[in-house]
């Protein structure tokens, strides 16, 4: 009859009033005081470390003449990503340690995950793009400033950061799509997919299978070409002769390679699996460590086996010691 709601608008307002969550609630690791002001200046002191390497890191390549060529252009937007990728969730994280109140908002949240998933994924990319550079840099060296030309590598950062919008965009749209009407409250510091899934009242099938997937397709992409890029290496490192050389090369690609097996062990083991295999408690640790942790590792990581960076932060700290000298 005109005038009276149909069955299907009863059924969009009845899925209105689920979806009518205007807050969560980051429940967070413990609600131990003594426990929380402890991982609080324990976070504080990682996290004021991590800004510190990363930005110093770019800094560092900004300023240092020797350090203007594709690798550690790479280098210095990795150390960007990462100092976001760290601030997206730590400084809410702290602010939760010691406040009563461990709401986060509807919008806020939805803009923790797309940002949390934006400067991952770009850096899952950024990684792939590196150990090609590495490539280029050692299998054909005399061609290096001609192959990866700022017309190649400004491309490749810039879709490395296109590819995680998109990425982060699927999730964060199909995520907050779900109704969420039994609970608000989050197993976890911040915003993840994993725990926002466990909570909501529609059925998650297709982003459990998403999250495979996209991840999944991700994951293989970006670590084919990883392997094939290290397959050539290796191969120019069978036919050199000099000890010097490879010792060189090794110094170089061995921190590549580390960053980028903890980074893509952590992110397999958290995302590229069944839903019926999460335990959210172990999972809201293994993803501080790749969230928190290996931003703070990745400065150490690149600085202490590369000679031209600690060659300028020599440089760096001798001018400023020198400044100071003469100012007093």
């Amino acid at each position: 009859m005109p005038g009276l709601p149909s069955d299907l608008d009863l059924h969009r307002i009845q899925m209105k009033n689920m979806t009518e969550v205007t807050m969560f609630i980051l429940m967070g690791f413990t609600d131990d005081f003594e426990v929380q002001v402890f991982l609080f200046f324990l976070f504080l002191a990682i996290y004021l470390f991590t800004l510190i390497g990363n930005l110093g890191l770019v800094i560092l390549v900004i300023g240092d003449s020797r350090l203007h060529n594709p690798m550690y252009y790479f280098l210095s937007v990795l150390s960007f990503l990462d100092a976001c990728y760290s601030s997206v969730v730590t400084p809410k994280m702290l602010v939760n340690f010691l406040a009563e109140n461990k709401a986060i908002s509807y919008l806020g949240c939805a803009a923790q995950m797309l940002l949390f998933a934006t400067f991952g994924t770009t850096e899952s990319f950024l990684l792939a793009a590196m150990a090609y550079d590495r490539y280029v840099a050692i299998y054909n060296p005399l061609l290096y400033s001609v192959s990866m030309s700022p017309s190649v590598y400004v491309p490749l950062i810039v879709a490395s950061y296109v590819g995680g919008i998109l990425h982060a965009s699927v999730h964060t749209v199909a995520t907050f799509s779900l109704s969420f009407c039994a609970s608000n409250e989050i197993r976890h510091v911040f915003c993840d997919v994993p725990p926002l899934l466990a909570i909501s009242c529609s059925d998650t099938h297709t982003n459990q299978q998403l999250l495979i997937y996209f991840v999944g397709a991700i994951e293989i992409v970006t670590i084919l070409i990883v392997l094939v890029s290290y397959g050539f290496i290796l191969l120019a490192i069978l036919r050199m002769h000099s000890a010097e050389g490879r010792r060189k090369v090794f110094s170089t690609c061995g921190s590549h390679l580390t960053g980028v097996s903890i980074f893509h062990g952590t992110v397999l083991f958290m995302y590229v699996r069944p839903s019926s295999s999460y335990a959210l408690d172990h999972d809201m640790i293994v993803s501080l460590f790749y969230t928190i942790v290996i931003p703070m590792l990745n400065p150490i990581i690149y600085s202490l086996r590369n000679k031209d960076v600690k060659e300028a932060m020599k440089k760096l700290f001798v001018r400023n010691w020198f400044l100071s000298k003469t100012h007093y």
